[in-house]
């Protein structure tokens, strides 16, 4: 399971504020992706909030709509009347949380929880339980509160990395242990602080997780969180893990995300970036152009990318009089060498595909 937290932690991404409409939007295209679970918002943050969370529940979306709680039954009257189908309640029981946020007890703690819990499945929601900090806080004390959430029949309990701190060794050994002990459905969230977000969230499939928490483009606060993008695309190419996606709205989705967050999208960023299927060594574009597999992990139209051929600094003869002759320009060698000494010369960037006709159009009636 995929549950997507784009408009709620994607929007805690310093800077962005998603309008209404712009929610609707990204949640609609999500929903057209197969994302079963989207994670609204928070309703208490406030009333436009509540609205944009509201608006979605409304919208007939085939995905679950869910909306983050704090373990108050305010916070659970709240998402009903936005009409949500379920909540994620969190709740912190690591001793840095517990002793400087919260300041309380554990006992408190998880009796607060748990009444959340057991109000919101009274109403008919479908609940998740998080455990803010979950990778900070001794393995017993979360334990003992899945275990209680468990028993008052919690839908799932997530483990959320929040500082984005733990390695993937140890999410696989953290979720081995507690689906040993467990028979509740797990779930985690992860931060990607080392960068590591992607990294953790594959490592706990490994270990049996159930969920998995991710953002369109990875936003999210601070490092963000585990990229939507990435995580589909390993489990279906990686693992062989078919969810049923539309994987080629995958760039498309970024896209939009990008616009409306104000985010740039790093040109490196995997699966959606620009630079993701461009390539300019000869060697590479040599044999890419003879088999792209050759420099391709999986066809870019998979995910609704395409492949870029440019050409500069690291350019070979060979891709150049290729991609020439595909365009019905045929050139003797020494007219190739003289192309190849032109875009050599480019001193910074690289030219595309058209560029390289006109320069070899320029320089061929130069050499005649």
């Amino acid at each position: 399971m995929i549950y997507d937290t784009t408009l709620r932690d994607g929007e805690q991404t310093p800077g962005v504020s998603f309008a209404v409409e712009a929610k609707l939007k990204i949640a609609r295209m999500l929903d057209e992706l197969g994302v079963p679970q989207i994670e609204a918002g928070f309703p208490v943050v406030s009333k436009e909030e509540w609205q944009a969370v509201r608006a979605i529940a409304s919208e007939g979306l085939n995905a679950e709509v869910l909306c983050l709680a704090r373990s108050m039954k305010s916070d659970i009257d709240e998402a009903l009347s936005c009409d949500v189908d379920g909540v994620i309640v969190f709740i912190a029981l690591s001793p840095l949380h517990l002793k400087y946020k919260l300041k309380m007890p554990v006992s408190r703690a998880i009796e607060l929880a748990l009444d959340a819990v057991e109000y919101a499945k009274d109403h008919g929601l479908f609940v998740q339980l998080s455990a803010e900090d979950a990778t900070r806080t001794p393995l017993t004390r979360l334990y003992r509160l899945f275990k209680h959430a468990e028993e008052v029949s919690v839908d799932r309990a997530g483990i959320a990395d929040t500082a984005g701190c733990i390695t993937p060794t140890g999410m696989h050994r953290l979720v081995s242990l507690l689906k040993q002990k467990l028979k509740v459905k797990l779930s985690v969230h992860c931060h990607n602080d080392f960068g590591l977000a992607t990294a953790n969230s594959l490592a706990a499939y490994e270990a049996g997780v159930d969920a998995i928490s991710v953002t369109v483009n990875g936003i999210g606060e601070r490092c963000g969180n585990a990229a939507l993008e990435e995580v589909v695309t390993a489990l279906y190419c990686l693992y062989g893990v078919d969810l049923g996606f539309k994987l080629h709205l995958l760039k498309p989705l970024s896209d939009m995300v990008a616009a409306l967050s104000g985010v740039k999208r790093d040109p490196f960023k995997p699966i959606v970036g620009e630079h993701a299927f461009k390539h300019e060594s000869g060697i590479h574009v040599a044999a890419v152009l003879k088999e792209p597999y050759t420099y391709e992990p999986y066809d870019p139209s998979l995910v609704g990318n395409r492949r870029a051929i440019v050409f500069g600094k690291h350019s070979g003869i060979t891709g150049i009089r290729e991609i020439l002759k595909r365009k019905g320009i045929v050139l003797s060698e020494a007219e190739s060498r003289v192309l190849l000494d032109g875009v050599k010369k480019i001193s910074k960037g690289y030219l595309t595909e058209e560029q390289l006709t006109m320069l070899a159009l320029r320089e061929v009636a130069t050499i005649q």
